[in-house]
């Protein structure tokens, strides 16, 4: 799926490879990708070398349907939170719990300030539209934690609004860690 910055496409890799600064990164969503492995095993990972880790992880629930992630999982508590809908609510057919996404989030505030680093599921449509998770990302940026996450194409333009000097990382463990050494480093 091709990215577009204004008039400019990007084939996905070609998206990856941009490279920006700062403490917070984000991964391209591209089709095929397992985005949410890569942050699971970067997550574990950086726990077991002992980095306190704050963030939520998608879980596919069995749902059918363009939005398979059923549950977040917080990282640091284990502790899921729905985020599916059995019935869209009237006049659409997104099956996505906002209710469940704002649990989510209130968890996490309270555990950023004493993390080492952050890390959600993703930038959304939610978080787009300054809801969902948009909360724990602004006090995580507000906090000069470090920050890694995934965004799909159709949400890049607001995603470079709220993070416009953002590492684009190619979806791979490699990157991952270059770019949380080098984010330890910033301190």
């Amino acid at each position: 799926m091709p990215f577009f910055v204004g008039r400019r496409r990007f084939s996905c890799y070609q998206w990856a490879i941009m490279a920006g600064s700062g403490k917070i990164a984000v991964i391209a969503n591209c089709e095929g990708q397992d985005s949410q492995a890569l942050l699971a095993e970067a997550a574990a990972g950086w726990r077991a070398a002992g980095a306190r880790v704050a963030g939520v992880l998608a879980e596919d629930s069995e749902a059918e349907g363009t939005c398979s992630a059923g549950f977040l999982r917080d990282i640091a508590s284990g502790r899921k939170f729905s985020i599916h809908l059995d019935m869209a609510p009237a006049g659409t057919t997104c099956h996505l719990d906002a209710a469940g996404l704002d649990d989510a989030c209130r968890g996490l505030l309270s555990q950023i300030t004493s993390a080492d680093v952050v890390l959600f599921s993703k930038f959304g449509k939610m978080e787009a539209a300054r809801q969902g998770l948009w909360a724990a990302f602004t006090a995580a940026a507000a906090a000069g934690k470090p920050l890694l996450t995934t965004v799909s194409s159709r949400h890049v333009d607001a995603w470079t609004a709220f993070a416009p000097a953002a590492a684009w990382l190619a979806p791979d463990g490699r990157s991952i860690e270059q770019w949380w050494r080098t984010a330890q480093l910033r301190g």
